[in-house]
């Protein structure tokens, strides 16, 4: 299970950049719109300090970590929702995403063209929020009638909550809040499910600073008062591509250390993705192999077995769970585990947590 995240936002601000930055790749990165226009797709390892440990500990014959699937989606422009510049296909590759990371343009640089001639994170955002928005408004518009017809010739049909539902949408999108702003109930949510509405899905802001503003902007506090400052991550787009052409791990800890900075800005673009798709991690070691598998938070226990092998949430009878920090602590010795009453036996309901290490038990 590789959830996908796509890379939005307005032509030239840095999404191939980072994209490139992301995979050590090729996607083309070029000073005019649309040079992008099949969306480019990777799946990228989720670096995880965790597993590195369990693995020094426990010295697996293999280590295998989660992945993410990042899309870079061609810029979108102002009337994309009405088809301009390839907007109808566009929008289709962002409903095609779990999540969205939303590239904004926080830098300043004549060399590099910019689609409406001036530097504005604010509105460069909200022309791309808007167009989500009105591509939402178009689909709940153009079902209504039906869904209203066949609620209509049928006062018990189970689509009632459906309609109700999207003659909400209908008004708050017109009033310009998105779907997942809403306060739905869960069998609201369940009804628009099928729609696969774009501004339904969770929005990481990514500010694309210019090299000597990595600690940001004027501009980067404007976006993160508008949106709140954990839904913004600072990032120089043009940092991140000189990171990735250097491939010793000492020169990139010296790079980042006189930059002052304890992490990659595309590690902390991963994590920030992980999150942001309401992810947790938990760990395997069988047959030798250490693995790290995602789940979303709050699968329970039959389920995360589901995730390695069918049989083993078919015929599930129970877990053995210990955390990631009590293993360490008794350096990977499983019977200190049982002495110390860290190893916990956990049935059916059990919800597995970040950074639990399970052996699956099943008939």
């Amino acid at each position: 299970m590789s959830l996908s995240t796509g890379i939005i936002g307005l032509p030239n601000v840095g999404k191939s950049t980072l994209f490139n930055a992301l995979t050590r790749g090729q996607a083309e990165a070029s000073n005019y719109p649309f040079c992008t226009i099949e969306p480019n797709v990777a799946i990228v390892d989720v670096p995880d300090d965790r597993l590195v440990q369990l693995g020094r500990l426990l010295s697996p014959s293999s280590s295998t970590s989660t992945t993410i699937q990042f899309t870079d989606i061609a810029g979108l422009v102002r009337g994309a929702s009405k088809g301009e510049g390839r907007g109808n296909q566009f929008l289709a590759d962002v409903r095609d995403t779990d999540a969205l990371l939303h590239v904004v343009r926080c830098f300043d640089d004549a060399s590099v063209s910019h689609v409406d001639g001036t530097l504005d994170p604010l509105r460069d955002m909200d022309v791309i929020t808007s167009e989500l928005l009105l591509a939402d408004l178009e689909v709940v518009e153009r079902n209504l009638p039906t869904l209203d017809k066949v609620v209509r010739s049928d006062p018990q049909s189970d689509r009632g909550v459906e309609l109700h539902a999207l003659q909400r949408v209908q008004a708050e999108l017109s009033e310009g809040v998105a779907v997942y702003d809403l306060d739905l109930a869960s069998d609201e949510s369940d009804a628009l499910r099928g729609y696969n509405l774009l501004s339904s899905k969770p929005i990481l802001v990514i500010a694309n600073v210019a090299e000597s503003d990595g600690a940001g902007t004027e501009a980067v506090e404007r976006l993160r008062q508008r949106v709140g400052e954990g839904n913004v991550l600072v990032i120089s787009a043009q940092i991140e591509a000189e990171l990735a052409q250097l491939d010793d791990a000492e020169e990139v800890a010296a790079f980042l250390d006189e930059l002052g900075l304890a992490a990659s800005g595309v590690e902390r673009l991963i994590h920030g993705a992980y999150a942001l798709l309401d992810l947790i991690t938990f760990y395997t070691l069988a047959n030798d192999k250490l693995q790290a598998w995602q789940l979303p938070r709050g699968t329970h226990a039959p389920q995360a077995g589901g995730r390695i092998h069918t049989d083993m949430e078919a015929g599930f009878i129970r877990a053995e769970v210990a955390s990631v920090a009590d293993v360490v602590e008794v350096e990977g010795h499983w019977p200190s585990l049982r002495e110390r009453g860290k190893l916990r036996t956990e049935g059916r309901d059990y919800e597995v947590a970040d950074g639990d290490v399970v052996t699956f038990l099943f008939r």
